[in-house]
């Protein structure tokens, strides 16, 4: 057990966030923290990091908060980079600080054996030795530059000053530094916001082979799936753990509700029934005894609560565009984008009720595509048509969520100053199917939180009822519920979409086609995302074959060539590079059948142990995750110890086997 919070109560003045919370983190769990926006999931992880502290709720059982020893904690929270005139690569080698003490010291150590060959200072060396191999002394370095690239750099701007980068930028480089550090528990709040879908893949493969826990809370329903195999759910202030990913929660507790509803039902019509009994003879002498009894059985029924159904609470827009587009919404043609120099060259046919999606790496041009055809950017050459009676609408985020409103401005006057001939009716009308109550449309912007901003904004677009709408990252700051609700929206919308997302899971339930900005070029697919993927695996495959096909053919000529000449040749120089004498060697000639049957002897003999030790590990990580010994360190460190003896075991024992089952091969080959 990694970490265990107890009857946890968190509390901002007299409004509670955080109530009667249980958490715990075994192992090298991947946990997911699920819930409305506003429920704690943020404040949870401040709690975990330590930032903030919890008390004890009014009850009997006592606060705790248990960290096993020598944990490090990661989380990502105030960006603050004090030196900005170093470069990208010096910050972000700030965190293999004890591997550069270690290899100072290896280097000292060095110079000191040249003239005094002592034991002690061996000893010292290869203790160094394995703590440089631990610490990733020889990888670490080149690491450093692969994520720096995944993130979406430019290999040259790992040079650059750090002041010379974006707020987001730097907000990468913070994340790419808490990576490297490989934290015992990683704390992660939205890491796929504003990542493009390539480095979102990358991102969810390295934390499925992070070899600690990661706690995440995320938005991303495809990226939850794939990496969490437990998942938390705050709701109403509680939390709930459930076992599996984001749609194994789902399940379990739809699941789990309708039990509880089924069981309340039937309690509620039990205890009317005995109560219309009582009541019906609680004044008859014979019935007196039988009445008590009754009434007794109701008192010590073990209450089932009521089911609260999930917090579903979201805005149920639904709208029809104004008029109806001619069929030929939008055309572009050899469009190229950019600024000072081009982006991309885009060209594609968007006809009336399609919805294409603009997808790719981030920096390719795909916001810039988006300005260039609301003529907020001159394209570079190429041109755009817009088709007849086109009404079109757009939502950019980033003015969505960050403005120069007035803070102090109500949502009531902000909307109404777009719209001044609206009765208030009409203005509470239009911002209540958004889920802005009779209340929340008197509160202030500067309280508004990102999603609820969104929402604002689309309103403000939407109310026009276009009939083309332009969308760059709409379900950004959105929680779950509220992009089911705008997925739901757009479903039924009547209109043409076009729109930028990173978010997998939107895109698979809303685009019926796909812009693809990826590497050098841009690539249309007239196909929904999933029969999208098919098709660039086809085509990632036909062009791997025919280059494979075209490598084969060229050097076929020659290997056929060499093969005769240099066939003995290499029979020796591979017999030399797997040990085996040149009296072996004849024996493998001579008698190939005997060799044979030694080297799968040793195989079976190999595997054998490699079983006994793969079900030994098993049953200690089933005992190393058992809640009873979660408080029992000795035992636990014991157990660590014991898996760690039986994974360094079956790495030796999976060498051997590839050993011999290339020694195998060879005599193969040999005879062949």
């Amino acid at each position: 057990m990694r970490l265990q919070i107890r009857n946890a109560l968190v509390q901002y003045g007299a409004e509670t966030i955080l109530d009667h919370i249980d958490f715990e983190i075994r192992g090298n769990e991947k946990i997911a923290v699920v819930g409305r926006n506003g429920c704690g999931k943020t404040t949870l992880l401040k709690l975990i990091s330590g930032i903030i502290t919890a008390e004890n709720p009014n009850s009997d059982e006592q606060y705790a908060f248990m960290l096993a020893g020598g944990q490090s904690i990661g989380y990502l929270e105030q960006i603050n980079f004090e030196d900005k005139e170093i470069s990208a690569e010096d910050e972000i080698k700030k965190v293999f600080r004890k591997v550069y003490e270690c290899r100072d010291e290896m280097r000292e150590v060095e110079k000191q054996l040249e003239t005094n060959p002592e034991e002690r200072l061996i000893k010292r060396y290869d203790y160094l030795q394995k703590q440089w191999d631990a610490l990733g002394g020889d990888s670490c370095e080149r690491e450093m530059h692969i994520m720096f690239r995944q993130f979406g750099f430019e290999p040259e701007e790992i040079k650059k000053p750090m002041g010379n980068f974006s707020g987001g930028q730097q907000t990468k480089i913070a994340f790419v530094k808490l990576l490297l550090s490989k934290p015992d528990i990683l704390l992660l709040d939205e890491p796929t916001n504003h990542l493009d879908l390539p480095s979102i893949e990358w991102l969810e493969e390295y934390l499925k082979k992070y070899e600690k826990a990661v706690v995440v809370v995320s938005h991303d329903r495809i990226f939850l799936d794939r990496i969490a195999d437990v998942t938390y759910e705050i709701e109403y202030h509680r939390m709930t753990r459930y076992a599996g990913n984001y749609s194994a929660y789902i399940a379990q507790k739809e699941a789990a509700l309708l039990k509880q509803e089924k069981d309340y039902e039937a309690q509620q019509k039990e205890i009317k029934r005995l109560t219309e009994w009582v009541e019906k003879w609680k004044n008859t002498p014979t019935k007196v005894t039988a009445a008590r009894s009754k009434l007794k059985a109701i008192e010590h029924m073990v209450k089932i609560e009521k089911p609260r159904r999930f917090d579903r609470t979201t805005f149920r827009a639904h709208f029809l565009p104004k008029t109806e587009s001619f069929q030929h919404v939008l055309v572009a043609k050899d469009l190229t984008i950019g600024y000072d120099r081009a982006l991309s060259t885009v060209s594609f046919d968007l006809m009336r009720g399609e919805r294409l999606a603009v997808i790719g790496e981030n920096g390719k041009g795909k916001s810039t595509l988006l300005r260039t055809l609301t003529g907020q950017v001159s394209p570079l050459s190429g041109d755009f048509t817009f088709g007849g009676n086109v009404e079109a609408g757009y939502f950019d985020q980033q003015t969505a969520v960050i403005n120069d409103m007035n803070p102090e401005q109500t949502v009531f006057d902000n909307f109404h100053d777009e719209y001044p001939r609206l009765t208030n009716e009409q203005v509470r009308s239009a911002l209540g199917a958004f889920a802005f109550t009779q209340e929340e449309v008197e509160r202030k912007l500067g309280q508004l939180s990102g999603g609820e901003r969104v929402r604002l904004a689309l309103c403000k677009m939407l109310f026009t009822r276009p009939n083309f709408l332009i969308l760059d990252e709409p379900t950004n700051h959105l929680d779950i519920f509220g992009k089911d609700a705008l997925e739901q929206m757009l479903n039924e919308y009547t209109g043409t979409v076009l729109f930028v997302s990173h978010d997998r899971y939107f895109i698979k339930r809303i685009a019926t086609q796909i812009l693809d900005f990826e590497n050098d070029a841009v690539e249309f697919y007239p196909y929904p995302y999933e029969e999208y993927l098919e098709e660039r695996k086809k085509r990632a495959e036909r062009k791997e074959s025919a280059s494979r096909t075209a490598t084969v053919n060229a050097a076929k000529t020659t290997e056929q060539q060499m093969e005769k000449a240099f066939a003995d040749d290499e029979t020796l120089a591979k017999a030399e590079t797997l040990g085996v004498s040149p009296e072996t060697l004849d024996n493998i000639r001579r008698n190939p059948g005997k060799e044979r049957s030694k080297i799968e002897r040793k195989i079976e003999k190999l595997e054998t142990e490699m079983t006994s030790s793969e079900e030994l590990l098993s049953s200690l990580k089933e005992q190393y995750n058992d809640p009873d010994a979660a408080a029992d360190y000795e035992r636990l460190g014991k157990l660590e110890k014991e898996i760690h003896e039986q994974e360094e075991l079956q790495e030796d024992l999976l060498a051997q086997i590839m050993e011999q089952e290339e020694l195998l091969a060879f005599v193969e080959s040999v005879v062949s």
